[in-house]
């Protein structure tokens, strides 16, 4: 297996952004060097994640209701449990959908991706990343009866990923694609926080990766964003070590059915910037070729955090890349870009 994502930076997916245009402009000046790939930056009403999904995509079902609004005096969530919550109308045995909103978003996103490439704003060799939630994150908000009901949506959102996948490659070139499996809830459901799931939390995760990465074309790149989510804050469970990371990383890559190219496996908070038992785990990496990207670059401690948290990785890995702990569209900074500016002074700090 060649390697055929090289580069010292990943972009995870949101960026501070008001816009599409001004997210690949931007991307494009500061990392154009640094990245194999640009988000479109998840802007507007895809800002909240699976908030997306669960409004453009569950809601307008016929056959969803819903059994809980969110308790926020504002309207919207403030945390996982403060989200609606669905549940599936009595005697419904399938779920259809006909297309994904997020893939509706990212076709004319790579429009705009084409005209400013051809344009020469963003370099020739960059691909377009397109980051797709994995089912029981995009289905997080069946938490009304989720044992009777997850399987039910999960295999409808599974038909519709893969014929959306089938969308995708119609109209984006293998060759100018990269898609990203982005995993959250499948990490904190193993981890055993999530009151509102079931038995089967590891099943929700292998299965997926089993049938679904096996159904995009060999040319387009392929990573997982493994993460414990941003939603208050980071993280949203903290974990003692990476040990379920690296598990989850190399089933993947056992099981795909095809090349993986990256794995972005979220870091920890500051305080374990030199704990060696945090990132012990990595040394059971088996990843051949495929790019690791650890998630350390924090916004709470800059430059010298980022150097301490490389140096105690690098014990036990050689060889990664580095990105941020998760998408960063939510922290601006003071003037809605000091965070990518950082992102770049970052990786600029680590080459000297």
């Amino acid at each position: 297996m060649t390697r055929r994502a090289t580069s010292e930076l990943l972009l995870v997916g949101s960026l501070p952004a008001e816009s599409t245009e001004t997210a690949l402009r931007r991307s494009a000046e500061l990392f154009g060097d640094l990245v194999f790939a640009l988000p479109d930056g998840e802007t507007g009403p895809r800002g909240g994640w699976v908030g997306f999904e669960r409004e453009r995509l569950i809601r307008p079902h016929p056959d969803v209701e819903t059994v809980r609004e969110t308790e926020s005096p504002t309207g919207v969530p403030r945390h996982a449990y403060d989200t609606p919550v669905f549940r599936i109308r009595d005697g419904v045995k399938e779920l259809h959908w006909d297309t994904s909103p997020r893939v509706d978003a990212a076709l004319a996103s790579y429009q705009e991706f084409r005209s400013l490439r051809d344009g020469g704003v963003i370099p020739a060799h960059l691909r377009f990343q397109v980051g797709l939630p994995y089912p029981a994150s995009a289905l997080q908000a069946f938490q009304g009866d989720f044992a009777a009901d997850y399987p039910i949506a999960e295999r409808g959102y599974a038909n519709l990923v893969a014929r959306e996948i089938q969308r995708l490659t119609t109209h984006i070139p293998a060759t100018d694609l990269a898609i990203q499996w982005d995993l959250a809830y499948e990490v904190l459901d193993m981890e055993g926080v999530l009151a509102w799931t079931a038995p089967g939390a590891w099943e929700r995760f292998t299965g997926p990766v089993e049938r679904l990465t096996r159904l995009i074309p060999e040319d387009v790149l392929v990573g997982y964003h493994l993460c414990y989510g941003t939603f208050p804050e980071w993280p949203m469970y903290e974990a003692r070590d990476m040990s379920l990371l690296v598990q989850m990383a190399n089933y993947a890559l056992a099981h795909s059915g095809r090349q993986v190219d990256w794995l972005h496996l979220a870091g920890p908070r500051y305080l374990r910037s030199e704990d060696d038992s945090f990132f012990r785990p990595l040394s059971d990496l088996d990843v051949g070729d495929t790019r690791i990207y650890l998630g350390i670059v924090l916004p709470v401690d800059g430059i010298p955090g980022l150097k301490r948290r490389h140096a105690t990785a690098s014990r036990h890995l050689a060889d990664f890349g580095v990105a941020m702990y998760c998408g960063f569209g939510r922290q601006p900074g003071q003037d809605g870009e000091q965070t990518m500016r950082e992102h770049r002074q970052a990786v600029a700090a680590l080459r000297g």
